[in-house]
């Protein structure tokens, strides 16, 4: 990973909202969705908001410090996903006071979890997919 790359999310197709500080993101093209811990959580929002790596190893994070390794491989996890790629026509951002120090209060690992067991149900078409007699939820056959 380059340090000094500015992220941005892969498409239109990944939508994400905060939620007393969890990120919570969904891949509308596969129906998976993603949790992270509570370092994970501030990582993705700073890496969203085009802060670089670079200004994120070291930091504190929980009981120690953000390492270069951590971040690589949770950036990469989030790539693999598809749920960042790198931006090239962005500029660098700092990372806001705010994000420092809910990293510094995080306590957990950075950590990436991933759910599809509503794949089916978020990849329906409502209007469309749906078996009229029965209605919401049941898919047609």
């Amino acid at each position: 990973m380059g340090y000094s790359t500015i992220y941005a999310v892969s498409s239109n197709d990944i939508v994400y909202e905060t939620f007393d500080g969890d990120a919570v993101v969904l891949d509308l093209a596969s129906g998976r969705y993603f949790g992270f811990s509570d370092s994970g959580s501030c990582v993705w929002e700073a890496l969203i908001a085009q802060v670089p790596p670079a200004s994120l190893v070291g930091r504190a994070c929980g009981n120690g410090q953000l390492s270069a390794a951590d971040l690589d491989a949770f950036i990469d996890r989030l790539t693999e996903y598809g749920l960042l790629s790198p931006a090239t026509d962005m500029a660098s951002v700092a990372l806001s006071p705010e994000l420092a120090q809910r990293l510094a209060a995080a306590r957990e690992a950075l950590k990436i979890d991933m759910h599809d067991e509503l794949a089916d149900l978020v990849m329906v078409d409502p209007i469309h997919d749906v078996d009229e007699p029965a209605g919401w939820p049941a898919v047609k056959q």
